[in-house]
């Protein structure tokens, strides 16, 4: 997608076709759909760090390839682990403070393609907004958990996407915008129907679910199988390199996230 779009129009057209879709959902489920504009505050709150972390994602993405972040993401579940323990006292042992530690080397590993004495905060900024973004999905999780253990998920997730709207699409509309979603190709509308409708719509409020019946730690844990995913799909789609210090690194980040999660 960002052959042909900017971030800020992804995200945008993310949105719209995701608030379509959980607008039908909730239409069929017949949803109440009264604000409280008290309790919606923190609908609010959640809408603006979402923004700010899909923007620093995708933003990230321009400078860094798709495998290493998909790696570098897999660090979420620390920030949820460790975010866990401040916000709702979730439990931090020795084991997880050592998995923490191992995940940092691999990656410090990563980033620094085995020598971390050659990190360049500014030649590695890609690396360094997709680290931020892991920070601001966890921040995300835990406002994301409190706010689904009072409302449901598909509602908090449709007020929160129409909130996201609200505030990204003004600075995105103009003539360029317009002008590069009417020339956008076939494989880039697959890709942003994709986006919008399974990874915004869909799984937005599956994590929402999740997060409402779990604690953060373990629904952190299913972000293990996405470098995986990641690093595949990169191969097959956009022709990236795997290579073998890439994998090391990868496993060494996924054992220390194994042990921050295991009871």
């Amino acid at each position: 997608m960002l052959d042909e779009l900017t971030p800020e129009t992804i995200i945008s057209m993310r949105l719209i076709l995701a608030i379509t879709l959980l607008l039908v959902i909730a239409l069929i489920q017949k949803r109440d759909f009264r604000i409280n504009f008290k309790n919606h505050k923190y609908i609010l709150l959640l809408a603006v760090i979402a923004v700010f972390h899909l923007w620093i994602q995708v933003t990230g993405m321009k400078y860094t390839t798709a495998s290493n972040t998909g790696w570098i993401i897999g660090t979420a579940p620390i920030f949820m682990a460790l975010l866990g323990l401040v916000f709702f006292k979730e439990k931090l042992n020795s084991i997880k403070v050592i998995g923490i530690i191992i995940a940092t080397t691999g990656l410090l590993l990563l980033v620094g393609k085995g020598n971390p004495t050659n990190i360049d905060l500014i030649k590695n900024k890609g690396d360094l907004l997709i680290l931020s973004s892991a920070f601001t999905w966890g921040i995300y999780s835990m406002v994301n958990k409190k706010i689904s253990l009072t409302y449901s998920p598909v509602m908090t997730i449709l007020y929160l996407f129409v909130m996201m709207a609200i505030i990204i699409i003004p600075f995105t509309v103009s003539a360029a915008s317009i002008n590069s979603i009417k020339n956008l190709s076939n494989i880039g509308w697959i890709a942003i129907l994709f986006l919008g409708f399974l990874c915004s719509g869909v799984a937005y409020v599956i994590w929402a679910y999740a997060l409402r019946e779990m604690e953060s730690a373990k629904v952190g844990a299913y972000l293990y199988f996405e470098p995986f995913v990641t690093i595949i799909t990169a191969w097959i789609f956009l022709n990236e390199e795997i290579t073998l210090f890439m994998i090391l690194s990868g496993l060494i980040i996924t054992a220390g996230v194994f042990l921050v999660n295991k009871d």
